[in-house]
């Protein structure tokens, strides 16, 4: 291992089992177990999947009015959050690119931020620098963070934690597993029903153990993960989104409420604004290219006489869909459900489609 990479909670675990390790967002990570990327993707999709995510960044966002303090900095609806009520949103910048994606849950008397690994540094910056002085922020170094996802998770997971099964998609409440105390919460990143379980770092390896020894989880990696989220239609930052995309390009209106739509006051508004009024003149889209060879990121789309339109952000091969997938964006003219697009692979031109996200049904809990 590079000395420089930093390990999480689960590291020893990690090893233990058999993981490969790869450097991943400074941290040395798992992409893959034995069993293999095609296999732990699959047990996910029928079973239970548990996935370290400890690297992402955990903190605490208290002050006054600290919802109204951190809409600012988000174009999300953050005052409107019920007690125990999570969203994801954005991190905007001036020019309406997004920094990071997040999740901000109301706590009560706090929010509680999860955002990613990469950006966890610049984002807690970001935030000391514009709202400071209206907030306090605490970050949670100590804890360990894992996800518990596929179908079989809610049964799983209520054999420890009695009443966990029928948690609303999209919230968070505190629970004891086998006396360690656990902040969960009921949402995901592969398309399927699942939880996160954000705990004392000390008490990681404990728990991550409790939850293997059940016949339906197994441990999957980062290489899972990907093709997982892939999939379903689910955007990775630095990939398909970044400083240079906006949340209407990346096709993220949704995560806008109509009240922040009308009232703006957050980094970015205007361009975001009036892209939601007149169109963006790119948009992100599915895209199911013919045969079997993957389009992978840095692709180049052209329409059928050659005219470059956009690129690949995210591709590879779909074990669901049985298949070559991708993501990318394309001008608005051709960004169009059955619109065919030429992909340039290995220097040869491959014919696709856009096709309408996400690739494979999403299983969220709807109660």
């Amino acid at each position: 291992m590079n000395d420089t990479l930093q390990t999480t909670v689960l590291h020893r675990l990690h090893v233990s089992l058999g993981a490969k390790m790869v450097p991943f967002a400074g941290y040395d990570m798992p992409v893959q177990y034995p069993a293999g990327i095609l296999t732990e993707h699959r047990h996910t999709r029928s079973q239970a999947g548990l996935f370290d995510v400890s690297h992402m960044g955990q903190a605490i966002l208290r002050g006054d009015d600290v919802a109204a303090a951190l809409e600012t900095l988000v174009p999300g609806d953050i005052a409107g959050l019920e007690e125990g009520q999570m969203r994801y949103t954005q991190f905007t910048n001036e020019a309406g690119g997004i920094l990071d994606d997040l999740m901000v849950t109301n706590r009560g008397d706090h929010l509680f931020l999860v955002v990613n690994a990469g950006c966890k540094d610049a984002d807690f910056a970001h935030i000391q620098e514009h709202i400071g002085g209206r907030s306090e922020l605490e970050i949670l170094a100590d804890r360990g963070l894992v996800a518990l996802q596929g179908p079989e998770a809610a049964a799983v997971l209520s054999r420890h934690a009695p009443g966990v099964d029928t948690m609303p998609f999209m919230t968070m409440q505190d629970v004891e597993i086998a006396g360690i105390k656990c902040l969960i919460s009921r949402s995901g990143y592969t398309g399927e029903d699942g939880y996160e379980i954000s705990l004392p770092g000390n008490l990681g390896v404990e728990l991550a153990e409790l939850l293997l020894a059940e016949a339906a989880v197994e441990p999957i990696g980062l290489g899972a993960r990907d093709t997982l989220r892939l999939e379903a239609g689910l955007c990775l930052y630095g990939h398909d989104i970044d400083e240079t995309t906006s949340p209407i390009e990346a096709g993220l209106l949704w995560s806008i409420g109509k009240r922040r739509r009308e009232e703006g006051g957050f980094l970015g508004a205007e361009r975001i604004i009036t892209e939601i009024a007149n169109k963006p003149s790119r948009r992100r889209v599915g895209i199911l290219p013919d045969g079997r060879a993957p389009a992978r990121e840095g692709t180049e789309i052209t329409d059928p006489s050659g005219a470059k339109i956009g690129v690949v952000t995210s591709g590879g091969f779909g074990p669901t869909v049985d298949g070559p997938i991708a993501m990318g964006y394309v001008t608005r003219e051709n960004a169009a459900v059955d619109t065919t697009l030429q992909l340039t692979v290995r220097g040869k031109s491959l014919n696709s489609k856009v096709i309408k996200l996400p690739f494979v049904e999403q299983n969220y809990y709807r109660g």
